[in-house]
């Protein structure tokens, strides 16, 4: 299983929010490369970062500090944050990101994804609020069901479906492994654990279940929660 530590990027620097929402940032680094560094030195494979601008704005707002992440560090990097065409995937994947995450449009445009796939790596993220998706930066709520979502791109050549719980996302109050586990069934395909990831026990539930591929870890390190290393040495 994977362990994805997590920057997100509002403005320039590293941010954690509650519930998703951009009032509730809490700047924990000025300098997120920094910290992308310090991942990549306690044995990390991967980085996952989110643009939250970009994900409110439909566009990419954080290329900056994105590549200067990219430039100070050997870290895989997966992206996500206001994908709407591949015109902005081509942007990404030339700063040397290695797979890009499509979220809302995963949801209005499935088709979209599926093309993408053929010629780039994809993430699709599904996040839900009450089990249906959450999209628009997750400021709403539709109408269609997670587990019907990733039954969608059960085979189309998705690399992965990372799942948030947004009820939990950045509260510290446990990973929800049911929901997880349900998004992995429906898809068949390696399935991601994101939000409300509090500490060590979370990382061995997942483990468990021998069915999840990775999980996501944000607030858990900044807050000092969670020992990043040792859930690397669990990990591995």
């Amino acid at each position: 299983m994977d362990i994805l530590p997590a920057i997100d990027l509002k403005d320039g620097v590293a941010v954690r929010l509650t519930h998703g929402l951009m009032n509730t940032a809490k700047i924990y680094s000025n300098e997120p490369w920094q910290v992308a560094k310090e991942f990549e030195n306690m044995g990390s494979k991967w980085l996952h970062l989110v643009d939250l601008n970009g994900a409110f704005a439909g566009e990419p707002k954080n290329l900056k500090q994105i590549k200067k992440i990219r430039d100070n560090c050997n870290l895989k990097l997966e992206l996500g944050g206001g994908i709407r065409d591949e015109e902005t995937i081509k942007r990404y994947v030339d700063l040397g990101v290695d797979r890009v995450i499509l979220g809302s449009i995963a949801l209005k445009n499935p088709d979209f994804v599926k093309q993408m796939c053929k010629s780039h790596r994809v993430v699709v993220g599904i996040d839900a609020i009450d089990g249906y998706v959450a999209v628009e930066g997750w400021a709403q709520k539709s109408t269609m069901k997670a587990t019907d979502l990733a039954y969608e791109f059960a085979s189309v050549g998705v690399e992965a479906i990372i799942c948030t719980d947004v009820g939990r996302d950045g509260t510290l109050s446990g990973v929800n492994v049911d929901f997880t586990l349900e998004i992995a069934r429906a898809s068949g395909i390696d399935t991601i654990a994101s939000g409300g990831v509090k500490d060590i026990k979370d990382i061995e539930q997942l483990l468990a279940t021998k069915k999840v591929s990775g999980v996501i870890v944000g607030k858990a390190y900044y807050e000092g929660t969670l020992d990043l290393k040792e859930a690397f040495r669990l990990a591995n």
